[in-house]
C-alpha cells in the first residue's frame, strides 16, 4: 500500500500471450534512476527473469514504448523487452507452456536506482493467456489419432489448421491454442514420443496424417475450402509432405524445416520416402559444455545421390510459406528452403520465403524468449539452436503476422 510508484500494463493486465502491451510507470521523481524487473515461474517451478535500467522523464513517468533501456538484459527502446529477454536462472531451460488452460503470470517490479535493488517502489502482474475467451479445448483419441482440437467461439465456419512440432515429440498445444484464439480451428497433432507412439518410430505413415485431415474436415465449424498445415523443424518437412501427397491440404507453412524427408522414413500409398542420409559421426561435441552441433550431420543435399528423399513439392497445387532463421545452428534450414523454393518457382508454383538474419532454429510465437540451447527431449543431448536475442524476437513477431495473413489469404 505504501508503494511510491504505480506500474500499469495497458490496455489490460490480462491478455493473450502473443499480444504486445504497453508497460508504464507513474509517480517517480523527475529523471529518477530505476530498475525494472520481470519474473515468471514456469510450470516446473523454473524462474525466468529479465531486468533493465531506466530513467524517468521530467514528469516522473516512464513509458517502455518510448523510454530507452540504458543497460541490463537489453538496450534501447524495446516495449516488450522485459518479456522476450526472460532468461532461466538454471542454464539451458526452454520456456514452453504445457497446460494452456492456465496463464503465465509475469510479475513486473520497479526498484530504486541502478544498483542493489533493495528498495521496491511498485509492482503489478501481467496475466498472459494461451487460450482466448470462449475457445474450447477438446482432447482427441479417435482411431490412431493423438491430438488436441481447439475450437474458436461461434458457429464459424473457420479455416482449419493442423499444427506439428518437431522431433522432440509430445503433444505441444500452445501454438495451436493461440492460433485458435485468432480464429482458426486448430488440431495440435502428436506423431512421436507421446502415449503409445514410440519416441522414435521406425516409420511414419502418411495415412496417420490423412486421418487427422479427415477428422478436421468433419468438424462442422471448419470451412470446406481446404485445410492448412504448419510445422516446425521435423514438423516442417511433414507439412511439405502432407501438402504434396494429400490433396485436401491447400496451404502449408514450413518453419525451420527441410525440403527432404528427415530422420524417419515416410510410408505413403505404394511408395516410401527414404531418410535424408546422415552420419552421426559428423556431430561435433564441445568438451567443456557437452553441447552438440548437428549442423553437418546430414549429407550434402546438392548431391543427386540424396534426391530420392527429396519431397517432390513441385507436384503440389498447395500454396507454400517458408520461414527460417539465418543463425539456425540445428541444421541448414535456409539452404533447404531455397532448394524447395527454386523447385516450386521452376514449376510456376506460388511460394513465399522469408529468412531472418540473427534468428535461430526455434521460431516460436512472439514474446516467448529465445532458447539458444536446451536438452532435446528425445535424444537427451544438449543441442544448440542458435539466434541472437533482439533479432530473434523481431523475427518471431514478423513471422507470426505472416503465418496468420498467409492462412487467411489461402484458406
Amino acid at each position: 500500500a505504501g508503494m511510491a510508484a504505480r506500474v500499469s500494463v495497458l490496455p489490460s493486465p490480462r491478455c493473450l500471450f502473443d499480444e504486445p502491451v504497453q508497460i508504464r510507470v507513474a509517480g517517480l521523481q523527475p529523471q529518477q534512476a530505476v530498475t525494472l524487473r520481470a519474473s515468471l515461474v514456469d510450470e516446473s517451478g523454473e524462474l525466468f527473469q529479465a531486468h533493465a535500467l531506466y530513467r524517468a522523464g521530467s514528469s516522473g513517468e516512464l513509458d517502455l514504448s518510448r523510454s530507452p533501456a540504458l543497460g541490463g538484459s537489453y538496450l534501447g527502446v524495446e516495449p516488450m523487452g522485459l518479456l522476450w529477454a526472460l532468461q532461466s536462472k538454471t542454464p539451458y531451460k526452454r520456456l514452453a507452456k504445457r497446460n494452456v488452460l492456465t496463464p503465465f503470470y509475469v510479475d513486473l517490479e520497479v526498484y530504486e536506482g541502478h544498483g542493489d535493488m533493495s528498495r521496491l517502489l511498485g509492482k503489478c502482474t501481467n496475466e498472459r493467456w494461451f487460450l482466448g475467451e470462449g475457445v474450447k479445448r477438446i482432447s482427441v483419441r479417435e482411431g490412431r489419432l493423438r491430438a488436441t482440437l481447439f475450437l474458436p467461439p461461434g458457429p464459424g465456419p473457420f479455416p482449419g489448421l493442423i499444427d506439428l512440432y518437431g522431433s522432440g515429440g509430445g503433444l505441444i498445444e500452445y501454438r495451436a491454442s493461440l492460433l485458435a484464439s485468432r480464429g482458426f480451428v486448430t488440431l495440435a497433432l502428436a506423431y512421436m514420443s507421446f502415449e503409445d507412439i514410440p519416441a522414435i518410430p521406425e516409420i511414419l505413415e502418411l495415412s496417420y496424417f490423412d486421418e487427422a485431415v479427415n477428422f478436421l474436415q468433419k468438424q462442422q465449424q471448419v470451412k470446406d475450402s481446404g485445410i492448412g498445415v504448419l510445422g516446425l523443424s521435423k514438423g516442417g518437412d511433414l507439412a511439405l509432405s502432407m501438402a504434396t501427397f494429400l490433396p485436401s491440404i491447400k496451404a502449408a507453412v514450413s518453419i525451420s524445416g527441410s525440403s527432404f524427408n528427415s530422420f524417419i522414413p515416410l510410408k505413403g500409398d505404394g511408395f516410401t520416402l527414404p531418410v535424408h542420409p546422415y552420419d552421426l559421426g559428423r556431430m561435433k561435441i564441445s568438451d567443456e559444455s557437452g553441447l552438440v552441433d548437428f549442423s553437418d550431420v546430414v549429407d550434402d543435399h546438392t548431391d543427386p545421390a540424396t534426391w530420392d528423399c527429396r519431397i517432390p513439392v513441385e507436384r503440389s497445387l498447395a500454396k507454400f510459406l517458408f520461414l527460417c532463421g539465418l543463425d539456425d545452428r540445428n541444421w541448414k534450414s535456409d539452404l533447404y528452403c531455397w532448394d524447395a523454393v527454386q523447385r516450386l518457382q521452376q514449376h510456376g508454383r506460388e511460394v513465399e520465403f522469408y529468412s531472418y538474419s540473427g534468428a535461430g532454429h526455434l521460431l516460436e510465437p512472439p514474446y516467448l524468449p529465445l532458447c539458444k540451447v536446451s536438452t532435446h527431449r528425445v535424444l537427451g543431448m544438449l543441442v544448440s539452436w542458435g539466434g541472437q536475442w533482439r533479432e530473434h524476437a523481431k523475427a518471431q513477431e514478423d513471422a507470426w503476422h505472416r503465418i496468420q495473413a498467409f492462412f487467411w489469404q489461402h484458406l
